[in-house]
């Protein structure tokens, strides 16, 4: 016999145990299926200081271990598996990690976007010592430094200038010979006094040994190398949502799960959604957090309406 749950939580981070927490406190036992990159991107972040509460700042793994335990605290199940398959065509809707299957009345969809990166030597190393994809995460760490930002669209141009209040001086790094970006972004960044551009030119390597202390960039047109000092690299080359177990079941726009805002509800009756899945905006782990508990209370509304309804 199938196991057949009130609320799947599919996804972590702070979307997902958020939504475990107010699910599981309003009795309806969810169970977190916690997927492959469990806790989010927060598990990448070193210091975060911006969550509120923590006065002190908290690691990111640690803020994700305390509100996964404070989910089951309440009586969420969470497992670390990894769906591999949904069917959103009929309630209780199907969902596959391999060969196990449960049912659930409604499903909370909390698997995040994935920040685009590089792959060049020395970007793992030193993610998270210098390394990110985040500047309003991790702007602050460096104040009157010298950084650089990778990218051409309107994300680098809003990193970029960003970071100018904090840092010295920024350099835009971008492969081509023009933005891409919105005209108004770029006359702003182009504008802002601490803000150069390497034009028609990668980043081939990141250096350093516990933190950044450059970049090895490559000028597309003549191949020719050169080494370039920093104390930082934000990468600003886009994100990419985590739906491809969604496609053609729900409405995405540019892979992003489209929900009735301020409602989380996606065009599937009983699928609600929060968090980075959806969000081309903020991607804030207090955003997600906040759209999670959302995601709950839509989802213990709808399963109170139906009981209602049915008598």
């Amino acid at each position: 016999m199938t196991d057949t749950r009130n609320v799947i939580v599919i996804g972590s981070g702070p979307a997902g145990y958020t939504a475990a927490l107010y699910a599981a406190r309003a009795n309806l036992k969810p169970l977190v299926l916690k997927g492959l990159d469990a806790g989010g991107q927060l598990m990448l972040t070193t210091d975060v200081e911006n969550y509120p509460g923590f006065v002190d700042g908290i690691l990111g793994p640690e803020l994700m271990e305390q509100m996964e335990k404070q989910a089951e605290r309440f009586g969420a199940e969470i497992l670390s598996v990894h769906v591999t398959r949904v069917d959103l065509s009929s309630r209780p809707f199907g969902v596959w990690a391999g060969d196990q299957e449960w049912r659930g009345e409604t499903l909370i969809i909390a698997t995040g976007a994935t920040a685009k990166w590089l792959n060049v030597p020395g970007e793992n190393k030193l993610r998270g010592r210098g390394v990110s994809a985040c500047a309003t995460c991790d702007g602050f760490f460096f104040r009157d430094r010298e950084l650089v930002v990778v990218g051409g669209g309107d994300t680098a141009m809003e990193e970029a200038t960003f970071l100018t209040k904090f840092a010295g001086k920024v350099t835009i790094v971008h492969r081509r010979d023009e933005f891409r970006a919105s005209p108004i972004m770029v006359d702003r960044a182009l504008a802002n006094p601490k803000i150069e551009v390497i034009w028609d030119t990668v980043v081939d390597e990141i250096l350093g040994d516990d933190a950044v202390t450059g970049v090895t960039l490559r000028h597309v047109r003549t191949d020719e190398q050169r080494g370039f000092r920093t104390d930082g690299v934000f990468m600003a080359i886009g994100h990419t949502p985590n739906t491809q177990l969604l496609q053609g079941q729900l409405e995405l726009q540019d892979g992003y799960i489209v929900v009735e805002e301020p409602r989380t509800a996606t065009s599937v009756v009983g699928v609600f959604a929060a968090g980075d899945v959806t969000d081309t905006i903020y991607r804030q782990a207090v955003t997600a957090a906040g759209q999670g508990s959302k995601a709950a209370i839509d989802a213990e509304r709808l399963l109170e309406a139906e009981a209602h309804a049915a008598g």
